[in-house]
């Protein structure tokens, strides 16, 4: 229960039934806030305030120090009758996904706290590990090249950094985000019992407190904390597992394991549609260089969300016939005015190419 401020009055936890009054995507959700000339029908409105209570709760998020991040996430739209993608693009978030994800971090929280107060050595929990200032080197070195200083002592203060990154160019900030992603650490699930409560902290979301309740027909982990919740309701009895601390450790092990595979099967489908796309689609576009390196660049194209290599040199080439300054993320060609910097624009054609029998590959090249 909450006031108009998005103050939480109270929280009760129960096994229940949810009655849905709709179906919507979250495009569907967003027309109808956005439609002017929907003013009294209640499901509407129900969106709209549910809406302006997540805007509030985001915003005080915000201000405690919770990052907004960016990653390049790619959809396709697929062919029903041969799977082949028909487009590629980057999925677009909207007022209405960030509402919803508001509502499940809350709820998040709140059954973090629960079942720890029940069972504060054996709740499956979620934290996201301070990167190290070794590990934001990069970061800082891409922001200080292109005059941005970034404060990265706490994370409110590289939050406040991000807001403040902003020149002319509409992308800049995003790609400053993205950077800045690359940069974190990976957030793990753990048993409670494993560590002290100072390392329980979430870092991107600056809470000291974080599982995953909200999605169990996705996760494991989801499972796994229900189940902590039933019985700290004394709905269920507490399964023997969850009183074997080195075998929960072993599932928060195998679950940390088992999502690592999942991002890199995700990834892997990703370049796999990518591959099928392009085939027969060789495009003339935009790209931001991300990062140098000895023999090229590395750059992105966000019109369709997708990174890869520039080669400058070919391979076995030792690069003598360019000047790579790491410090500045700058690559020079000697004797000529030709150079490339970080989040620099340049122009790029994009091709598969089959250099060996049966293993094509995207061709990126400078035009």
């Amino acid at each position: 229960e909450m006031t108009p401020d998005a103050d939480i009055i109270s929280s009760r936890y129960t096994k229940s039934v949810i009655k849905s009054c709709a179906a919507m995507s979250y495009v569907e959700a967003q027309a109808r806030m956005d439609d002017s000339s929907r003013l009294a029908d209640p499901l509407t409105v129900d969106l709209r305030n549910l809406n302006s209570l997540a805007k509030i709760m985001r915003n005080r998020r915000c201000e405690r120090g919770a990052l907004t991040l960016a990653s390049a996430e790619v959809k396709f739209e697929i062919d029903s009758e041969t799977h082949d993608p028909l487009d590629i693009g980057i999925y677009q978030i909207r007022e209405a996904n960030q509402m919803i994800e508001e509502f499940m971090l809350a709820a998040n929280v709140s059954v973090a706290e629960k079942i720890l107060q029940h069972y504060p050595l054996c709740s499956l929990l979620r934290r996201h590990p301070s990167p190290t200032k070794e590990m934001l080197e990069p970061l800082l070195r891409t922001a200080s090249s292109v005059g941005l200083n970034l404060d990265v002592s706490s994370s409110k203060a590289l939050a406040e950094s991000l807001d403040n990154a902003k020149r002319d160019d509409p992308y800049f900030n995003k790609l400053i985000r993205i950077l800045a992603t690359r940069c974190m650490t990976q957030a793990v699930y753990f048993c409670s019992g494993d560590l002290s409560l100072s390392e329980y902290y979430h870092y991107g979301l600056a809470s000291p407190l974080y599982t995953h309740f909200t999605s169990p027909i996705r996760r494991y982990a989801d499972v796994v904390v229900h189940r902590l919740l039933a019985a700290a309701l004394d709905i269920a009895k507490l399964p023997p597992v969850f009183q074997d601390g080195p075998q929960l450790t072993g599932i928060a092990d195998n679950l940390n394991y088992r999502h690592r595979n999942a991002q890199m099967a995700s990834r892997a489908s990703v370049e796999l549609h990518t591959l099928i796309y392009f085939r027969t689609r060789p495009v003339d576009t935009e790209a931001r260089i991300v990062k140098i390196k000895a023999n090229g660049f590395i750059v992105f194209v966000p019109k369709f969300g997708i990174e890869g290599p520039i080669y400058l040199t070919a391979k076995g080439d030792k690069g003598a016939d360019w000047v790579v300054d790491e410090v500045h993320q700058k690559v020079t060609k000697p004797g000529t005015n030709i150079s490339y910097a970080v989040l620099q624009s340049v122009m790029i054609h994009m091709e598969v190419v089959e250099p060996q029998p049966h293993r094509p590959k995207l061709q990126l090249t400078l035009i």
